[in-house]
């Protein structure tokens, strides 16, 4: 049985307030199937070089697959745009019901996208394959308030943090308890007085023998294994075993109370799962002051350990400020671990300290309302707030983006895998410190080749918009589901996966972006206080030796930029334009 994917792209204009279903370009079809290729291809398209990411030239894309709605698994969707925090290309991803009501309502349309600037708070209700846009009443909530304002629908949101266009605002669905939110799409959705899209729809039905069979095999493998018995949670722990685990701004590699907010913590406090299902394993649920809260791994490293924070409850009541409010966790932590080592050194006048959750809520609060001037400028970003009081190098970011609490002093290939990914730091793109840090014989020439291998093994899964840990059990790279769907594909999904990767990487290019910015933060050349990689540091020749391998397995030049050779080779030569700058020939071997 094969079925009909969607070939239509739903336009939403807040500017003029009107909506229009245009035609998908089968070339594009072919070439970026969906989800995160399809989404990069028109916002290259759709912008220039230098658009103003908080301006009304900016596109968001919400952008789904041809597989969305049949695969097993939690459904995602793709959020796509220039991101107000680094400037360049921006794809986050986010689960739970939102995204299988996406699919239903949005009908033969595989995605949504959005231009232009209301002159008043809005929100976009798609149903029934159109899309039609409202007044918002419920600008001011935050992410819990506006998602109980629909209680017959499904809602992604902003906060607070997105109306005040904090740069790494997030997308909230399903009450806050999902985000879309590295990199500032709320930001995005606040600058266009966009509140909420809200959909009205039920997933396709078919393809459920293939469906089961995979569930089946995902459920054996050692992800979902993993998934069923912890969820996400053990990430601490095993971060903290091997001394890659960012501790009190990333002066430790392990973390003393490690055991207080991990995966033992949530067990005991757990009220039940996520899901009820066996497809899904999720996460363990608890209950708090606040409500029900299900904690993620990044909470308790990017809120716990990064904080110097040991209690689980006060992690778990950080945690539900970041949701609620509408923050990414991630630079949230970061944000607050900047504002420490800042006042320590006296570029901050503030009292903080680590080991103080009353003190990091509160500051929590002032960067989304943006209400003192150190919130303000933290709202920015570690970047920006380092401009303007000093400080620069105190908390690592790669493009601005605040990095991950691994810490790849204890995983050096991680160090490559964070300077190369194209949306900013991120351990999303390739996490190899799964592997290097139980297999210390990792050459330059190794450590390129398992980074170029999971960056374009995770963009052929985001473009057919797969559970990231669903993925694990694709091994053709989903090739008998896009078979099962009909999709002509152009070239295998591995070359789709290096095609995506590289037209991402001429949208940065385009926008400024060169070997300068895949640089190393300086605070990873410091050596880690304590736990097992003690003394560790990554070191700047073993890095640029990394780096020039890695530009040479990718065909680019030493600059950073894709060689025309590689532009033609994977058929970009239809998107490029005369803005972005190529290398004449790819860096050739020493």
């Amino acid at each position: 049985m094969t079925l009909d994917t969607p070939g239509r792209l739903l336009r939403v204009d807040l500017s003029a307030g009107a909506a229009e279903s245009v035609r998908v370009p089968d070339e594009w079809r072919r070439k970026y199937v969906g989800g995160k290729g399809l989404g990069a291809r028109y916002l290259y398209d759709e912008l220039t070089a230098g658009t103003d990411p908080l301006g009304p030239g900016n596109a968001l894309l919400f952008m789904l697959g041809p597989l969305s709605g049949y695969l097993p698994g939690e459904s995602r969707y793709a959020a796509v745009t220039k991101s107000p925090l680094t400037g360049g290309f921006l794809d986050s991803y986010a689960g739970g019901e939102f995204p299988d009501a996406l699919v239903g309502a949005l009908g033969e349309n595989v995605g949504l996208l959005v231009t232009g600037r209301a002159n008043a708070p809005v929100r976009i209700v798609v149903e029934g394959g159109s899309a039609t846009v409202e007044p918002a009443r419920t600008w001011g909530d935050d992410t819990v308030e506006t998602a109980a304002a629909f209680p017959d629908a499904a809602v992604a949101c902003i906060g607070p943090a997105g109306e005040q266009r904090v740069a790494f605002a997030s997308i909230a669905s399903d009450a806050g308890d999902h985000h879309a939110g590295r990199g500032g799409a709320g930001a995005v959705m606040g600058s266009k007085r966009l509140k909420a899209v809200v959909a009205r729809g039920d997933p396709p039905e078919g393809l459920d023998a293939l469906r089961e069979s995979y569930a089946e095999a995902y459920r054996e493998t050692a992800t979902g294994r993993w998934l069923e018995s912890s969820g996400t949670v053990e990430s601490v722990d095993f971060a903290n075993e091997v001394g890659a685990l960012s501790t009190r701004g990333w002066t430790d590699g392990q973390f003393e109370g490690a055991d207080a907010v991990g995966i033992s913590a949530v067990e005991a406090l757990a009220a039940g799962r996520e899901y009820d299902d066996d497809e899904n394993p999720g996460g363990f649920r608890v209950e708090t002051d606040e409500g029900d809260h299900v904690p993620r791994g990044a909470s308790a490293m990017s809120l716990g350990a990064a904080l110097g924070i040991d209690e689980f409850d006060a992690v778990a009541a950080l945690g539900q400020t970041c949701d609620r409010l509408g923050m990414d966790l991630i630079s949230a932590g970061s944000a607050v671990a900047w504002a420490i080592k800042a006042a320590d050194a006296g570029h901050v006048d503030r009292d903080l300290a680590f080991g103080d959750p009353d003190g990091a809520r509160t500051l929590l609060r002032e960067i989304a309302a943006r209400e003192t001037d150190l919130g303000d400028a933290l709202a920015g970003g570690v970047d920006a707030a380092a401009e303007r009081y000093g400080g620069a190098g105190l908390v690592p970011t790669v493009k601005a983006m605040e990095l991950p609490a691994y810490d790849p002093r204890g995983a050096q290939s991680m160090a490559l895998a964070y300077a190369t990914s194209d949306r900013g730091a991120c351990h999303r793109r390739a996490r190899t410190v799964e592997r290097e840090a139980f297999d210390e014989d990792w050459s330059p020439e190794r450590a390129a080749a398992a980074v170029v291998r999971e960056q374009d093994q995770r963009s052929v899964l985001w473009c057919l918009v797969v559970d990231d840990f669903v993925g694990d059990v694709f091994d053709d790279l989903g090739a008998e589901w896009v078979e099962a769907v009909g999709l002509d594909v152009d070239g295998d999904l591995r070359t789709v996966g290096e095609r995506v990767w590289n037209l991402t990487r001429l949208f940065n290019v385009r926008e400024g972006v060169s070997r300068a910015d895949d640089e190393l933060p300086a605070v990873l050349r410091d050596p880690l206080e304590s736990g097992p990689n003690a003394g560790a540091a990554v070191e700047q020749d073993r890095f640029e030796a990394m780096l020039d391998a890695y530009y040479r397995r990718r065909g680019w030049g030493a600059d950073g930029r894709p060689a025309r050779a590689t532009v033609a080779r994977l058929g970009l030569d239809e998107a490029v334009d005369d803005e972005t700058p190529l290398a004449e020939a790819p860096l050739s071997e020493p």
